[in-house]
């Protein structure tokens, strides 16, 4: 299967493996709510650990799949609003366990989740105007500074690993080679405590928060399907399909 579940030692493990790139389609993204809330929701269960095999941690969605399906990016944009909401609404503490990239939907995963591992190689990046889309920033200003986020998404860069632990978006950066012992340890102390105590922590967390991260992404994906609508979106989703490139303007 190309996402798994696993329990051990109070501790679920999502895992990516959809190769190439772990790039989701609707139909994945559609999936992975149920699964993070049926998880989040199992007594056996303290902590989920959120990381990935393969090339790079996630993607995004996979812009192929809207070429040829424009009709299913509702059903995309959905997909992303709902994974997003489960990993923050979840019960108990996410952690999320990333290396190389981290793209579009990647964030959202990140930014919604309550702790990230990074490997050394990892880099945090919304190219979504290089892709005829919006979105993304929501999440992102969970993890880093208001300027920070505009920089990036403004300019479709990245951010190292290194400097998102600086600006405090990553507990730790870790040696690549060691990302999955790290991160496994570092939630087994999660693991360790009251489930009891977690989630009312986790619910008391999430209602301090100055801003409602899920009615701002709301907002930002009514913004994502005025920008589809748009000539100059088409012209982006073809030159990164054809030549995997920005468009020129």
């Amino acid at each position: 299967m190309p996402i798994t579940v696993s329990i051990q030692d109070r501790i679920a493990e999502i895992v990516f493996d959809v190769p190439p790139v772990n790039a989701f389609d609707s139909a994945t993204w559609n999936s992975l709510p149920d699964m993070i809330t049926e998880a989040g929701h199992n007594p056996d269960v303290n902590v989920i650990l959120i990381r990935a095999e393969g090339r790079g941690f996630c993607g995004g969605v996979d812009i192929k799949e809207m070429q040829a399906h424009p009709e299913r990016i509702p059903l995309l944009n959905r997909g992303n609003f709902l994974t997003f909401q489960a990993i923050r609404a979840c019960p108990v503490p996410v952690v999320a366990a990333v290396h190389k990239f981290v793209i579009g939907g990647g964030i959202g995963i990140c930014g919604a989740s309550d702790t990230i591992i990074a490997a050394e190689d990892a880099f945090f990046s919304l190219p979504e105007i290089d892709r005829g889309a919006m979105g993304g920033a929501s999440h992102m200003s969970r993890m880093l500074p208001l300027h920070k986020v505009r920089a990036a998404f403004f300019t479709g860069g990245n951010i190292p690993a290194q400097e998102a632990y600086r600006l405090g978006a990553v507990e730790k950066v870790v040696a690549p080679e060691s990302l999955v012992e790290e991160a496994r340890a570092f939630c087994a102390v999660i693991a360790s405590k009251s489930r009891t105590a977690l989630v009312i922590a986790k619910e008391a967390l999430n209602g301090i928060e100055a801003t409602d991260v899920d009615r701002n992404y709301r907002w930002e994906q009514g913004f994502t399907l005025e920008m589809y609508m748009h000539e100059d979106s088409q012209k982006a989703r073809d030159a990164f399909v054809e030549t995997g490139k920005a468009a020129k303007f």
